[in-house]
């Protein structure tokens, strides 16, 4: 006959980031823009004006704290779900119940799903009868932009509110908060952290309370006295980059990167290259875009650019790692300090611009090629003059249709080669009127 025989496991306290959630407004650091005095959220908490809502911002921001402290002020039942953990059927059985408490009872649960831009249009639309009737409180929380990933009529029945990153000094105030605090922090312990210690953090947490608080009781684990420098930087290892390489960062990034090369900054195009690149950004699609960039914001101001920016995808792709990407540092550096024009990308434009409203002007005779006698009889190519016939190389003949003669759609600049072309077409435009 078997036994069993219990063994006495000592229970796991939650982890400190858990134990230490804000239980109110007051607790609560960081988005003042938010929760401030005076501020919309605070407002509809005092007032009890509370609506079905979108958290949009980066994580460890008090998205789900805001949320649970929401549920608690209104006195509603806090349901919280994951888009990733769970499925729409069982958010919608929930909300089935909080329906028929709501009609029973007249109260109202708060349903809070995170990342809920995972889920795709025909689940979000799920929530709308619910929403629509009031029967429920949703709050959805997201990292991503909630105009590209969230319904139109989702959004249009919630208020968005964006969370901000929390500044260096807002986890310093956590994190002190979390050492002294004896019934849910560290306060038992004694611990000191080292003012570097602390900056260390700070630094490395990104505004993410949660990636602070996880390395707090990590290094604390690893001392009895004093959380020096060298315990966090054991802990941390290696900082991983938040970057989603399919998310609005990336375009946020690779956008940073084209706006400081055309503000002809440098140095901050070389850190936002840096941070794509250690985010594992693909360097070759990196690479695409230092061409685009050569070409529509250096343009003939500079026609090396381009082929620095092509010799650059192709050093890339014969060196590989590490090596290729300071062929990228080295074109981000050129392009960043070449003379700018956008003349070609303006001229091009405002030419397909004319090309898709006008109509399809005949090509002129006299630029038409006379291959047959019957051609030459009807007048293909009469009137052309041979430009290398000429002393300047240039014909007096005009090689636009007729409705479009005397536009300029290619107007140079007085920035690097430029001044050179402007130069040369300001002189055969004179000697065209002879």
């Amino acid at each position: 006959m078997s036994r069993l025989f219990s063994k006495s496991v000592k229970k796991q306290r939650p982890p400190l980031a858990e134990r230490m959630r804000p239980q109110n407004l007051d607790e609560f650091v960081g988005q003042e823009e938010l929760v401030g005095p005076e501020k919309p959220l605070r407002k509809m908490l005092e007032q009890n004006e509370i609506r079905s809502l979108v958290l949009w911002g980066p994580p460890g921001t008090g998205k789900t704290t805001l949320g649970w402290i929401i549920a608690r002020s209104c006195g509603a039942d806090f349901l919280a779900f994951s888009a990733t953990r769970s499925s729409i059927k069982e958010i919608q059985s929930a909300m089935e119940r909080s329906k028929r408490k709501f009609q029973n009872y007249g109260t109202r649960d708060l349903i809070f799903v995170d990342e809920l831009h995972r889920f795709n249009k025909a689940q979000q639309a799920a929530f709308l009868p619910y929403v629509e009737e009031g029967s429920i409180i949703l709050i959805g929380a997201t990292t991503e932009n909630p105009s590209f990933e969230i319904i139109a009529p989702l959004l249009s029945r919630s208020q968005v509110f964006v969370l901000q990153p929390l500044s260096s000094e807002q986890i310093k105030i956590i994190l002190r908060r979390a050492l002294t605090e004896r019934e849910r922090g560290l306060g038992t312990k004694n611990l000191e952290l080292a003012r570097e210690a602390e900056e260390f953090i700070a630094q490395y947490s990104d505004g993410d309370a949660r990636r602070a608080l996880n390395l707090l009781e990590l290094a604390a684990e690893t001392t009895k006295e004093c959380i020096d420098l060298k315990t966090v930087q054991d802990v941390a290892q290696r900082k991983l980059p938040i970057y989603d390489k399919s998310g609005e960062e990336h375009y946020n990034l690779i956008s940073a990167l084209h706006k400081s090369v055309r503000n002809s900054d440098p140095d901050a195009a070389l850190y936002w290259l840096a941070r794509m690149l250690a985010g594992g950004e693909d360097p070759l699609y990196i690479a695409r875009r230092l061409i685009r960039m050569a070409i529509e914001d250096i343009g003939l101001a500079d026609p090396q650019a381009l082929s620095v920016a092509v010799a650059a995808k192709d050093a890339y792709d014969f060196l590989g790692l590490p090596e290729g990407e300071l062929a990228l540092a080295e074109t981000v550096i050129y392009l960043a300090t070449a003379p700018k024009s956008n003349s070609v990308y303006l001229a091009f434009g405002e030419v397909r611009e004319a090309v898709e409203t006008t109509r399809n002007e005949p090509v002129p005779l006299h630029l038409r090629n006379p291959v047959t006698k019957l051609m030459k009889e009807v007048g293909y190519g009469e009137g052309y003059q041979y430009a290398h016939s000429l002393p300047e190389g240039i014909a007096p003949m005009e090689c636009l249709p007729e409705s479009l003669q005397g536009k300029r759609y290619y107007q140079p600049r007085e920035a690097g080669y430029e001044k050179e072309i402007k130069r040369r077409l300001e002189r055969w435009r004179e000697l065209k009127k002879l």
